[in-house]
């Protein structure tokens, strides 16, 4: 099986820094889950560029820090994750994290759903939480 690429694009001033390094982490943890890499793209934007997607897709008149659109095939992950950097930075700031931690958890998050990870329930929002921790400590393991 062919594996696919995970791209980064910026679709404001922000750059990722240490791309590669967090293609590894994001490998890791498909891997991890027992699944396969295909092509995911990150799409990092400010607030408006998501919210125009919000209403455009998915007719919801509301701000947030992702969107993810699932494009996966049986265990290959496919899909693209939009992420507003300014609406990470807002949760950081209010939720007494650092930038780029907050970053990884979410970035983290748009993955766990391409894996069948939900959070529309309390018990999935706990699992989905827990996911998250476990996954971003993967991020500090020496690849």
């Amino acid at each position: 099986m062919e594996k696919g690429e995970i791209n980064f694009f910026s679709e404001n001033d922000f750059k990722l820094v240490d791309e590669n390094k967090h293609r590894i982490w994001i490998e890791n943890v498909i891997s991890s889950e027992d699944k396969f890499i295909g092509d995911i793209n990150y799409i990092f934007c400010d607030d408006e560029y998501l919210h125009e997607i919000n209403l455009k897709y998915l007719s919801h008149d509301t701000y947030t820090d992702i969107i993810s659109f699932d494009n996966t095939v049986g265990n290959t992950l496919h899909g693209d994750i939009f992420i507003s950097t300014e609406r990470v930075e807002e949760n950081a700031e209010r939720f007494e994290a650092e930038f780029m931690e907050e970053l990884k958890r979410v970035m983290i998050h748009g993955v766990l759903h391409f894996c069948g990870y939900q959070d529309k329930s309390e018990r999935d929002k706990e699992l989905m939480r827990r996911k998250e921790e476990e996954k971003i400590k993967m991020f500090h393991v020496e690849q």
